[in-house]
């Protein structure tokens, strides 16, 4: 699960409309400068790269305010006035005003390509009974994993956390291929790509099984200050013209994409 949920969780007041605080002369962005594959201050994340896309759609130069994804983000970026955006925001919380979504994901399972494991689709599978499960801890598959008896065994992994020093994801896929767990299940547009890019002999299968809530998929958008609707409608146009080629970055860092329902991945729902 990215940390990009769980800063959705709360809420502030609604604020009055505040669009003349955006920057006319640049496509300001607050991001982690830490947080591969999504943002990094070397601008290597796929957010990095939907962010040059924007700016250069609205022939701006890009500037980053960078922050931890933590405790604090949006409070001291976004609210603070000191960028204009948040490329990947989940949609529904009260801190930002969120646009359009741009794209839905879930979780993946992920374990070894060539393993007893790698035909499991779902948290219930038999094959995980007895297993030690890494999952970060209070995510949506942890409460889905409690109410198939998985936790007794499972290793926690903490989700808000300073990237720069700490590498919970990381951490989780080495103790996969070391064999301290069986499987992991990590938020699938952190998971999906660190496999392509780094883990080929794991596999990652998103998780479409799960009868009962909490949901295991999200649609993300871009976030904006509360009231700035003008800005939210000129970010809404700029997705809806490069939904396709915001697709092909996705794709090409390896995010598994759903449909907007979370049922089915994005090729099949064609």
């Amino acid at each position: 699960m990215g940390a990009v949920l769980l800063a959705a969780i709360g809420g502030l007041p609604a604020f009055a409309q505040t669009s003349d605080l955006v920057s006319k002369s640049a496509f300001r962005v607050c991001a982690d400068p830490a947080n591969l594959p999504l943002s990094d201050k070397f601008e290597a994340g796929f957010e990095n790269k939907i962010a040059e896309l924007m700016a250069r759609e609205l022939k701006l130069p890009l500037e980053y305010t960078w922050y931890p994804m933590a405790t604090g983000f949006i409070r001291k970026t976004l609210q603070a006035n000191a960028c204009d955006v948040v490329i990947g925001y989940a949609q529904g919380d009260e801190m930002v005003l969120n646009t359009n979504h741009y794209y839905t994901s879930g979780f993946v399972l992920i374990v070894p390509a060539n393993g007893p494991l790698a035909g499991v689709t779902a948290i219930g599978d038999p094959a995980l009974k007895d297993k030690r499960v890494g999952v970060v801890a209070g995510s949506p598959p942890a409460t889905h994993m409690g109410l198939h008896g998985l936790l007794a065994k499972a290793k926690g992994y903490d989700l808000m956390v300073d990237r720069r020093y700490q590498d919970p994801a990381g951490q989780m896929l080495a103790d996969l291929e070391a064999g301290t767990i069986d499987a992991a299940i990590l938020w699938g547009p952190i998971g999906g790509p660190l496999v392509k890019q780094s883990h080929p002999d794991l596999k990652a299968t998103l998780l479409l099984s799960e009868p009962v809530q909490p949901k295991m998929f999200y649609r993300i958008t871009m976030g904006v200050r509360q009231g700035e609707k003008v800005w939210e409608r000129k970010l809404n146009s700029l997705i809806r013209r490069n939904q396709s080629e915001i697709n092909t970055i996705l794709s090409e860092f390896g995010v598994p994409l759903l449909n907007d329902m979370g049922t089915a991945p994005l090729e099949a729902a064609k």
